[in-house]
Formats: C-alpha cells, structure tokens, sequence
C-alpha cells in the first residue's frame, strides 16, 4: 500500500444518493460487516451528516491487487492513524473506509454479531451513499483505493 496524494477538497463538491447504498444490496458483505448497510447510517443522514462539513482529505491509494486484503487492511490503519492525528486540530474529525471493514483477518461479527474493534469501524464510502465519482474520476486500469476524511 502506497499514499499516492492526500488533497483537501470543498466538502460540498461530494454527492450522497441512494444510489452507492443500492450497489451494497449487491455486494457479499451487505447485512454482515458492521461497516455496511443496514448497520450505518441512512444515506439521508449522511447527506445532512456530510453538509455539516466544510472541508474533506480525498486520499488515493495505491495497493496492490494480487494482496488486496492485506493492503486493504493497511489502508483502514492508515486512516485511522491520520484521523488521530488530525483529531488535535479538528474535533469532529471523521475518516470513512473505502468498502466493507477488514480490520481483522477474521470478522467475528461475521460469526456472531459482536465486534471487538466497534470504536475503530467506521461507515465505507458506498455504505452510506457517497459518490466517489463526485469528486474524482475513476480509472479502472489503475489498482486504487480512494477514501475521505471530514476535517471540521
């Protein structure tokens, strides 16, 4: 995993629709991560949640594809970090995870509905109907990771 570019955007240039969450409804960890619907936010709280925020970190990664996982779960460190970090500047600071939460190996939430890691979960990006292409134009040829962080 490799921080391509950690760039501060207009946090009202990101869009929230239903439309991410739908994309949940299809995806292998909807209703088992507690990183996903239906275990977040609405999307209609997280447009209000998300106009509440004047400014945002929009930070690519690059991982690599042939160890996705383990570089995934060195993405969520790294926001983590970077959210503590940022946190004696700003408060409210909040980071999201770029799909479903893999912190551990394996998900004991998965198997019993108990996280031991709740307070480091956080919301992914589609989960709660951010737009990612809002505010950066994907290239699918590229082996990237993309996530925000709320900084007001």
């Amino acid at each position: 995993m490799r921080v391509i570019y950690e760039r501060e955007i207009d946090a009202s240039e990101i869009r929230v629709t239903p439309r991410p969450v739908w994309k949940c409804r299809g995806c292998e960890f909807y209703g088992k991560r507690p990183s996903c619907p239906p275990f977040v936010p609405s999307w209609r709280d997280a447009l209000s949640w998300v106009r509440s925020y004047h400014r945002a970190l929009l930070i690519k990664f690059e991982i690599d594809a042939n160890n996705f996982e383990e570089d995934k779960r060195e993405v969520l460190k790294y926001l983590l970090r970077r959210e503590s970090e940022l946190f004696k500047e700003y408060p409210y600071v909040y980071a999201l995870f770029p799909g479903a939460c893999n912190l551990c190996e394996e998900c004991e939430f998965e198997k019993t509905g108990n996280c031991p890691r709740m307070g480091e979960v956080r919301p992914s990006l589609d989960a709660i109907g951010i737009e990612i292409t809002s505010v950066v134009k994907i290239d699918f040829k590229e082996n990237v990771l993309y996530s925000l962080i709320f900084l007001d």
